[in-house]
């Protein structure tokens, strides 16, 4: 496994390295595609329970968005470090990330009629793009891509740490927030490595189902390919809104 790597923290070589040898059944790519789409509908239920609070009182949606990204933090750190856990504990990761994202989704809605939809649309037609585009070899997990991918991630996740903890000093990276030129091309590129990720974790996947990883491995990948896709929503979200500002 030593060739395969993702830059997704939930999906990387070292896992399937570590986990045990069984006797039995075994991850399958058709399993963890089931499980994926019980995710999401968990994701999707919950994301609309959280926008129906902020229809009827939109003060309310507030603990919800706040409780529900920490709840889903919390859980993804038990995920990761017990993933035998994660038939358990994936789904509740689902319905706590469809709480904020569906608060979230709909104080932007609020502001910009009709940028949900289209959020939801360019991110389910990306996935199904990356898709089509692995299988069919057009992009292929290489080495070289995986390194490049991997430190554009890193590069990014370092920029947003650092843009974190400069907003407790009052100073916001424009970059970021802002709705010029340079901000709408920073997202677009934001935007363009989440997709990539996709790749990784595709083939992440496909490897793990390959090398006989236990059966619970399908709800622990799947828990990992909604993060991916949670954090493309959510950036083409952010992009949508700079441009609906122009």
């Amino acid at each position: 496994m030593a060739l395969f790597q993702s830059n997704n923290p939930v999906l990387k070589p070292s896992i399937f390295d570590k986990a045990p040898h069984i006797v039995g059944e075994t991850m399958t790519v058709k399993g963890t595609i089931g499980k994926m789409a019980f995710l999401l509908a968990m994701v999707i239920a919950s994301a609309v329970f959280s926008w129906g609070r902020f229809l009827v009182d939109e003060t309310s949606v507030l603990p919800l968005a706040i409780g529900g990204a920490i709840g889903g933090f919390v859980l993804a750190l038990v995920i990761i470090f017990k993933k035998e856990w994660s038939g358990f504990l994936a789904p509740a990761y689902a319905l706590a990330e469809g709480l904020f994202l569906g608060a979230i989704s709909a104080i932007f809605e609020a502001k910009f009629h009709g940028i949900v939809l289209q959020a939801v649309g360019l991110t389910f037609g990306t996935f199904i793009a990356m898709l089509v585009l692995y299988r069919t070899g057009v992009i292929r997990a290489t080495e070289r891509f995986k390194s490049i991918v991997i430190t554009a991630t890193m590069g990014i996740a370092v920029f947003y740490l650092i843009a974190f903890i400069l907003r407790f000093f009052n100073f916001q990276m424009p970059m970021i927030y802002d709705s010029g030129l340079i901000g709408i091309g920073f997202s677009l590129v934001v935007v363009a490595i989440a997709a990539l990720n996709l790749i990784l974790d595709f083939d992440m996947i496909e490897q793990g189902a390959a090398q006989g990883a236990p059966k619970y491995f399908e709800w622990y990948s799947a828990f990992g390919l909604l993060v991916t896709l949670v954090w493309l929503y959510l950036e083409i979200l952010r992009l949508l809104s700079k441009l609906n500002r122009r």
